[in-house]
């Protein structure tokens, strides 16, 4: 049987006081990484679908916005995370390209098993590597080059936003580390 402890949540550390004012500088953060990736790709012409902005992004602005506090929010793991899931994800396909199933599968578990190895871990990682395998044509025909752009350019824009705004309060810092978390 498992054991209660392995299952209900223990709060030994309080939750960060949140102000309506802080909530409206996630959302304005949010807002401003989600509209700057798409106001590139809706804007400039590349011939292709998504030039930067993929789901997956969504979900890390909820990270560096929301929870920029988290491990998985920091730059190493944002951008880290995104490169190696999108470099498994491509490569997964180009080697399975006729079973989607299973390169989706093999794809996400090769990028949550790199993430981890480089202690990147960044769960919207691996909706990055299964768009790789999953989305349409145009991400495809990209090969390797998805891993450049929307991966690692939108991981980047990101991080220039959430560096603006998150350190906009004096009494907030973003990030806690850049490649490396202190001892506690």
């Amino acid at each position: 049987m498992v054991q209660n402890s392995k299952i209900l949540l223990d709060e030994t550390k309080p939750a960060e006081k949140v102000t309506l004012r802080d909530a409206c500088r996630w959302c304005l953060g949010a807002f401003l990484g989600i509209a700057g990736l798409g106001l590139v790709d809706f804007t400039v012409p590349s011939g292709q679908d998504s030039l930067l902005l993929t789901s997956a992004f969504g979900a890390s602005a909820v990270l560096v916005f929301g929870n920029r506090q988290h491990f998985f929010a920091q730059p190493r793991s944002l951008v880290g995370g995104h490169v190696l899931s999108a470099l498994a994800g491509v490569l997964s396909f180009k080697l399975l390209p006729g079973h989607p199933w299973l390169a989706a599968g093999i794809g996400t578990a090769a990028a949550i098993a790199a993430m981890q190895l480089t202690k990147t871990l960044h769960p919207p990682g691996g909706g990055t590597a299964l768009f790789a395998v999953i989305g349409p044509d145009s991400i495809h025909n990209m090969g390797f080059s998805y891993v450049i752009a929307p991966a690692g350019a939108g991981a980047l824009f990101l991080l220039f936003t959430a560096l603006l705004v998150n350190n906009i309060a004096s009494e907030r810092r973003y990030p806690e580390f850049w490649i490396h978390r202190k001892p506690d």
